[in-house]
C-alpha cells in the first residue's frame, strides 16, 4: 500500500500525515519542490523535528539551495525511497503539494535528465514561454512579465524533458490519493494568519539565504522568497512584497485543487479544524473500507 496526501498549504497534510504513519508504521516521503532544499524552512512551512513524532522522513533537506533539483531527481529519488521503505514492511506516505512530482513518480513518465547549456529563448515572446512553462506544469507560478524569470524556469524546465505515454498508468498496486480541502475563505483566513505569526522569521530566513547564494534559482522563483528579495533590492515595497506573498499563494492554492482535480484520482475530505480527530477518523475509514 502506498498512501498519497496532498492539497494546499495549511489544510493540515502535516497533521494527517504524522497520524497516518503512526496507525499504518509509515515512513513520509516529502512531495514539496521546495523542501528539498536545506534552509528553505519558515517559507515552505517544512515540518520541524517535534511535528515529526520520531516519525522518518524522506527528501527534505537533500540538497543546497545552490544546486540543481529536477523532475528526474524527484522520480528517481521518489522511487528508491518507496522501495525502500516497502523492503523495511512499512507503508511509504507521499506528502505535498507539487503534482507533477507526485504524478511522475507514481505513473510510467520517461525521464532523462540533460545537461545542456542555458537558451536566451529570443524567438519567443514572453506569452509564449510562459504558455510553455504552463504547459508542463500549471501549478507554477510566475510573473508571465518577468521575462528573466521566464527564461530561467524554462531552461530548468528543458533540463528535465519527459515523453508522455500515450497509455498513462500508475506504475504501483494499491495506491490512495487522499486530498484536503476547506472553504476557501478559511482556506485563505488560514494562509494569511500562518503568514503573519512567521512573517518576522521567514525576513531573516530570507534575509541569510539571500546573503548566502545570491545567485540561487529556487530563490529567485519561490514563494515567499522571490518576493521579499525583490524588496531587498529595491525593486518594491515590503508591504507591497507582504501583499504579493499572499496573493501568490492563494494563487497557487488554487493551481494546485486545479492539478489534482484533473489529473489525480483524489478522495477529498474537508478539514475540520474544530476536532481533527475527526478528519483523521474519515480518512482511516475511508482506506479501510476500501
Amino acid at each position: 500500500m502506498i498512501i498519497v496526501l496532498v492539497g494546499p498549504t495549511a489544510v493540515g497534510k502535516t497533521k494527517l500525515s504524522i497520524e497516518l504513519a503512526k496507525i499504518y508504521n509509515g515512513e513520509i516521503i516529502n512531495a514539496d519542490s521546495t523542501q528539498v532544499y536545506r534552509g528553505l524552512n519558515i517559507g515552505t512551512a517544512k515540518v520541524t523535528e517535534r511535528e515529526k513524532s520520531g516519525i522518518p522522513h524522506h527528501l527534505i533537506d537533500i540538497c543546497s539551495p545552490c544546486e540543481e533539483y529536477n523532475l528526474y531527481n524527484y522520480q528517481k529519488d521518489c522511487r528508491e525511497a518507496i522501495a525502500a521503505i516497502q523492503k523495511r514492511n512499512k507503508v511509504p506516505i507521499i506528502v505535498g503539494g507539487t503534482g507533477l512530482y507526485i504524478k511522475a513518480a507514481l505513473y510510467n513518465y520517461e525521464l532523462t535528465s540533460e545537461a545542456s547549456k542555458d537558451m536566451d529563448f529570443a524567438s519567443l515572446t514572453n506569452e509564449q514561454i510562459y504558455e510553455k512553462i504552463m504547459a508542463y506544469d500549471n501549478t507554477i507560478v510566475i510573473d508571465s512579465h518577468n521575462r528573466r524569470r521566464l527564461v530561467r524556469c524554462l531552461n530548468k524546465i528543458q533540463k528535465s524533458t519527459y515523453q508522455k505515454p500515450k497509455d498513462l498508468s500508475i506504475i504501483y498496486n494499491d495506491v490512495y490519493f487522499i486530498g484536503l480541502t476547506t472553504d476557501q475563505e478559511i482556506l485563505y483566513e488560514k494562509i494569511n494568519s500562518r503568514f503573519d505569526t512567521m512573517l518576522v522569521d521567514l525576513v531573516d530566513e530570507v534575509k541569510d539565504l539571500y546573503r548566502q547564494y545570491p545567485s540561487s534559482r529556487v530563490l529567485q522563483s519561490a514563494i515567499g522568497y522571490k518576493e521579499l528579495i525583490s524588496f531587498f533590492n529595491d525593486e518594491c515595497t515590503f508591504k507591497d512584497s507582504i501583499a504579493k506573498i499572499k496573493q501568490n499563494t492563494r494563487n497557487y492554492a488554487k493551481r494546485q485543487y486545479t492539478f489534482f482535480r484533473h489529473q489525480l484520482p483524489v478522495k477529498w475530505f474537508t478539514t475540520d479544524y474544530a476536532d481533527f480527530t475527526n478528519t483523521i477518523n474519515a480518512v482511516v475509514n475511508y482506506i479501510e473500507k476500501d
